[in-house]
């Protein structure tokens, strides 16, 4: 008597190192910490942004040295090929590949910079608000190398002005960190889809580090 088959569950092959899987889930957290407390100027605020900026850079560092799927050279891919494989999407038969794909690859590219300038505006903005640091250094400095007509014109120019080069530093922070949210969104549009198009679930794999082989 031949019993019926079970059905084997697809192979999987080991894709996110355990320090991507962490990076992932820990800027999840900082970001959405930031985010909601962006209004306060708390310290927790500045702590949130400090944990982004730390993170992102390790990720940068990984990127070169880390392993196979984290490194860049595994998911950046040049334009030609991004454009191929959106058009593989469009067409509802894209090719899978075992780390991020083309697109994938590209938003990583531009989240990480995205993060980066978002954070950094934000210790230019605290260091102008607070008179101190790096930042508020360089602007003293670069007032002391200018010629002093020029310099007390920029001075003056700063006064008449509500809150000088704070309000600059501050509409910049509040354009990245909207525009971070944007490709955040898009983020999880794209994984979504991926999962659907691939029948893979890809939220269970950055917990994990497995994908379908």
């Amino acid at each position: 008597m031949n019993l019926p088959e079970t059905p084997s569950a697809p192979a999987t092959v080991k894709v996110w190192d355990p320090l991507v899987r962490l990076f992932h889930w820990s800027l999840v957290t900082a970001f959405a910490i930031a985010w909601l407390t962006g209004d306060e100027e708390s310290r927790l605020h500045e702590l949130a942004g400090y944990a982004v900026i730390g993170l992102v850079l390790v990720r940068i560092v990984w990127g070169f040295v880390g392993t196979r799927y984290a490194r860049f050279s595994d998911f950046v891919y040049r334009p030609s090929t991004v454009l191929g494989y959106a058009r593989e999407m469009l067409s509802g038969n894209p090719k899978h590949y075992p780390g991020h794909n083309p697109l994938g690859g590209m938003m990583i590219i531009a989240l990480l910079v995205s993060l980066l300038v978002t954070g950094v505006t934000g210790l230019a903005l605290q260091d102008t608000e607070k008179g101190t640091g790096l930042f508020a250094s360089l602007a003293a400095g670069a007032e002391v190398t200018m010629p002093g007509i020029i310099a007390k014109a920029v001075a003056d120019d700063d006064d008449e002005k509500d809150g000088g080069n704070g309000e600059i530093w501050e509409e910049l922070h509040e354009f990245f960190a909207n525009l971070t949210l944007l490709l955040v969104a898009l983020h999880i549009a794209g994984v979504i889809v991926g999962s659907l198009m691939h029948r893979e679930n890809l939220v269970r794999a950055m917990f994990t580090g497995r994908k379908r082989a």
